[in-house]
């Protein structure tokens, strides 16, 4: 079967894992969800007998599959039909509940086979992967359950299956429910079936809960809470980082070599991000993230940050390609860490001073900004001060250029901006001087050098012509008001060059590996945002009902999607995208006092 992103997203905040529409795992890391792909089929097409990286039921005689969410939560059920009248239904999920006054979530999957109808004759096929699918994980066992020893992790799959149906691979007629738990290599106490029961029961209860507690607009409800749910489950409770994406190389484009490792937590994303969380009402999750970025803060030395982390907070992310994965569909290479995170790009100190900025004004958190915060986030606004009219990489991390970036500069603005405004609400009105006097001069000098007057718009770098969709935000970010004519000129002139048919392109002009073909997912919900801004709504929100289509089957969006066929491409799921899916619904839905 080829490789597509047609895949339901399972996980626990902990660990992660995709599942494609017949049931098989075909991506999932452990013990981390930046870590050694345990699955990895997804980038490595299932193609021989002796093929390996997935986890996968085979029903003899296949001749239908569906699948679904139970209702708000991320358990994801699959049902097989053969051709005599046999059915199974798989039930996949990774345990999340609170148990002994804490959150229980450990690092473990969770599959349950159920018969459903008929004498459906299955084969289960259990082939971990070591070393970014450089050998099959060496198997050990015991009476019922079977230890994988994968690169940085040991899996025990505890199991009421037929161990010798397991390791042989032996089809046979599923009687009742088979249930394997896949974990660390610890005896499980109990028995599988009733722990798997229970922790069915308690994960759903878990979510169903959770997802009450949201706050979401009256329109779009299902898609913002399935987009909700995708987002919290990039969110790593042990840290706070929140993963730009759950996978590493999937192409922006087909056989386009723009292939990089999302598993990594980008300080761009930390303020839509942050915003999102915050139209939901999802405040631990927000505070966690802003937590995250705080100590990453605290750590930059002289006030310098690079623009991704680790979701440990560690600093380095040496990039390699692996030979031991085709890629997906074949389209190599495979990466393993990214090399961004040597570059300069000066917008990272906006994005930083933006997100903390709510720990000041939103007095639902628990640990509420200080002056000793406000001290360190000042050192990025030295940063700020210093860099915003130097050439840097820019936010599309452009390899092999340096430019004068008008949208790392207006960022800059926005972090002296910010800082102001915090002063302010700190009574430091000396600060508050200073700051706004730094953004003042950053706002004037943008509009100088960063407006062409032979183009009658901004432009994407200073003295250049070229355009790109970031300077779509330039009204989000508070740097021109809404109504500012020369906003309205700039949204005029990227929907001339950016804009092909739905999707706005992030730029058109050729880079490092040749001119962009498909359009990046998020620049069409900053246009959607922009439009609406303008007055634009009625355009906006037909608009943005047309990108819901764009969706998979499960609600999910990568990346990037073709605009001809609108196949989806690139990291999957994108964070970046299901954020911009929540603001722009929350924008646009009619207000709850006006749905009835």
């Amino acid at each position: 079967m080829t490789a597509n992103l047609n895949l339901g997203l399972i996980g626990n905040c902990a660990i992660a894992a995709l599942v494609d529409g017949r049931g098989e795992i075909v991506w999932g890391c452990m013990p981390r969800v930046d870590g050694d792909p345990v699955f990895c089929s997804l980038l490595r097409a299932r193609e021989s007998d002796g093929d390996f990286g997935f986890f996968a039921l085979d029903l003899a005689d296949l001749a239908r599959s569906e699948q679904e969410y139970l209702g708000n939560t991320p358990i994801l059920v699959t049902r097989l039909y053969d051709r005599s009248g046999g059915a199974v239904e798989i039930t996949d999920f990774a345990p999340r509940f609170l148990q002994f006054g804490r959150m229980f979530s450990p690092i473990s999957l969770v599959r349950q086979v159920r018969l459903l109808a008929g004498s459906p004759r299955v084969t289960v096929r259990l082939r971990p992967a070591a070393g970014y699918g450089a050998a099959p994980a060496r198997m050990t066992f015991g009476s019922n359950h079977v230890r994988y020893e994968c690169a940085d992790f040991v899996l025990r799959a505890t199991t009421n299956c037929s161990i010798t149906a397991l390791l042989e691979e032996i089809p046979f007629v599923l009687q009742g429910t088979v249930t394997f738990v896949l974990g660390p290599d610890e005896t499980l106490q109990g028995s599988v079936i009733d722990i798997a029961r229970r922790f069915l029961e308690e994960t759903a209860d878990y979510w169903r809960d959770w997802v009450r507690s949201l706050s979401i607009s009256y329109e779009w409800q299902n898609e913002i809470i399935r987009s909700a749910i995708a987002l919290k489950l990039a969110a790593v409770d042990d840290t706070g980082a929140v993963l730009a994406a759950f996978t590493t190389s999937i192409p922006e484009a087909a056989n386009s070599g723009r292939n990089w490792d999302y598993r990594f937590c980008w300080l761009r994303d930390a303020y839509f991000t942050v915003n999102a969380l915050n139209r939901l009402n999802a405040t631990k999750t927000m505070e966690r993230h802003l937590g995250y970025i705080i100590n990453i803060a605290a750590s930059a030395v002289d006030g310098k940050l690079q623009p991704v982390y680790r979701i440990n907070g560690r600093v380095e992310l040496q990039e390699r390609a692996v030979a031991t994965l085709p890629g997906y569909r074949g389209m190599g290479p495979v990466r393993v860490g990214n090399d961004a995170y040597r570059q300069v790009q000066n917008d990272v100190y906006g994005s930083a001073v933006l997100a903390a900025t709510h720990i000041f004004f939103d007095s639902r958190l628990m640990r509420p900004g200080n002056e000793g915060l406000f001290a360190q986030l000042e050192a990025l606004g030295e940063q700020a001060a210093r860099v915003w009219a130097q050439p840097d990489a820019g936010l599309w991390e452009l390899r092999n250029a340096s430019r004068a970036h008008t949208s790392s500069s207006v960022m800059c603005w926005a972090a002296c901006d910010r800082l102001a405004k915090i002063a302010a609400r700190l009574q430091l009105s000396e600060r508050a001087r200073y700051w706004r006097q730094h953004a003042e001069t950053i706002h004037r000098g943008v509009c100088e050098r960063a407006w062409s007057a032979s183009r009658k718009s901004f432009v994407s770098t200073f003295g250049g012509e070229a355009l790109d969709a970031s300077l779509l935000l330039l009204a989000e970010l508070g740097f021109l008001q809404p109504g500012d004519p020369r906003f309205a000129a700039t949204v005029a002139a990227i929907e001339r060059e950016l804009l092909h048919g739905d999707f706005v392109f992030r730029y058109t002009e050729a880079d490092d590996f040749g001119t962009p073909k498909n359009a990046f997912l998020a620049c069409t919900y900053w246009y959607i945002d922009a439009i609406a801004a303008l007055g634009r709504r009625d355009e906006a929100r037909a608009l943005f009902v047309s990108l819901l289509a764009c969706r998979n089957r499960h609600g999910l969006l990568a990346e990037h999607i073709d605009p001809a066929t609108r196949e989806l491409w690139g990291n999957f799921p994108q964070t970046y995208s299901m954020v911009g899916l929540i603001n722009s619904a929350t924008r646009l839905s009619i207000p709850w006092e006006k749905a009835f």
